[in-house]
């Protein structure tokens, strides 16, 4: 059984959230450009639409609309393009490693739907898999990038992962945030961790045995989400 938090000030929470429609301003006209022209290159490579849309569950398991760069072929059983690795294209894999195809994301963080720094959001199929102690991880905004990211990224464990994710969520700060943005810098520029071991992206999360379903399954069905121009490209686990 979790022991037991102690009531946390609003104010690190509200310098976060003021952080993160600052910075996510200012980066969205920054990059505009580094934008335009990723988008040129998706729409030349992969067609239209260039970006990829989907549900996933955010704080208190609440759906939101995910918005990314394509970097895969759409799904089609009879050209053989069913898993990630067969849909990956060389430029999708460049974006990844880059992570330019999370440039977009960016508007989900102005949004309010997400912050900088947290746990990253994952399906809403997932939120009846976790065990209460993972389910913690939804205690806070879903992030761009988080302690996970930089401690391993794809080249974790699922529980390891979720671990790292309530580590954050019991000792997130502005001051961590702020570290875990620097290493992301570093971690980015290593192009480490992009895929677990033997697979395109990551594998699907199946569940960790054993432990009660959490709070927030429920949301996963009862809830939706407004939805732009679909995109019919399943993006696998991605981190």
């Amino acid at each position: 059984m979790t022991p037991e938090r102690p009531p946390r000030s609003v104010r690190p929470d509200r310098g976060k959230r003021a952080l993160d429609v600052a910075a996510a301003a200012f980066l969205l006209v920054l990059l505009a450009p580094v934008m335009a022209v990723v988008a040129l290159l998706v729409a030349a490579g992969l067609g239209r639409p260039v970006l990829f849309r989907q549900c996933r569950a955010g704080r208190h398991g609440e759906p939101f609309e995910l918005v990314k760069f394509r970097t895969m072929r759409p799904l089609d059983p009879r050209r053989g393009l069913v898993a990630d690795a067969e849909r990956l294209t060389p430029l999708g894999r460049w974006l990844r490693s880059t992570s330019l195809d999370e440039l977009p994301t960016l508007w989900n963080v102005l949004r309010g739907d997400m912050s900088l720094v947290g746990p990253r959001p994952l399906l809403p199929e997932y939120l009846s898999r976790y065990s209460s102690h993972q389910a913690r991880r939804h205690e806070v905004r879903p992030g761009v990038t988080g302690l996970a990211q930089v401690r391993g990224r794809n080249g974790l464990s699922w529980e390891e992962k979720f671990d790292l994710d309530v580590e954050y969520v019991e000792t997130h700060s502005l001051r961590l945030d702020l570290s875990i943005l620097v290493a992301t810098v570093r971690t980015v520029l290593r192009r480490e961790g992009i895929s677990a071991a033997g697979v395109a992206t990551a594998p699907e999360f199946l569940g960790t045995p054993a432990g009660p379903a959490p709070r927030y399954a429920e949301a996963a069905t009862s809830s939706s989400v407004p939805r732009g121009p679909a995109v019919t490209v399943r993006q696998g686990g991605r981190r």
